[in-house]
């Protein structure tokens, strides 16, 4: 692969049908490009995103853990991505894992897709948005029954649905 090829590039040339792929990229910041089914320049995403949602979605940030409202968001419904509405997770896989971000055992099928983050000393696997390819948070082998997965994510990536 170019090494200057995005995680989003990678992940849009595989689709959305390969939502489930695990993708090995470049460790370089993410660029808001790609072949989702939503997309925008950065000046429209600039414009329709608040300033954190931007900083989170599309320059792949985090935001301090215990600060987001879904993290006691505990009533039945949906948490869809801030930037495009897409559902991400359903408020019955959701648990307090410790960290200080809103904890998930799994996404909906096909919500999600996935890419090699290689910005801190480890690899992680982050979890990207597969409608518009914004970057959400990530996923770690520490979770509960019955995934064993911790989909840790950012709440400023997303927005909670009552219902």
């Amino acid at each position: 692969m170019p090494e200057h090829a995005s995680r989003r590039t990678v992940l849009a040339l595989l689709g959305a049908g390969s939502a489930m792929a695990l993708v090995t990229a470049c460790g370089a910041k993410a660029e808001a490009k790609g072949n989702f089914p939503i997309r925008h320049t950065d000046a429209e995403w600039r414009r329709l995103l608040t300033p954190a949602q931007y900083h989170i979605l599309r320059e792949e940030g985090t935001e301090r853990p215990f600060t987001s409202p879904l993290l006691n968001e505990h009533r039945k419904g949906t948490f869809t991505c801030a930037a495009d509405g897409n559902p991400l997770y359903l408020s019955s896989r959701k648990y307090d894992s410790g960290t200080g971000w809103p904890s998930f055992w799994a996404p909906i099928r096909g919500a999600v897709g996935f890419s090699s983050d290689h910005a801190l000393v480890y690899e992680r696997t982050e979890v990207h948005c597969m409608k518009c390819g914004g970057h959400l948070g990530h996923v770690f082998d520490d979770g509960p029954p019955p995934t064993g997965q911790r989909y840790c994510m950012n709440g400023d990536a997303m927005k909670f649905v009552v219902g």
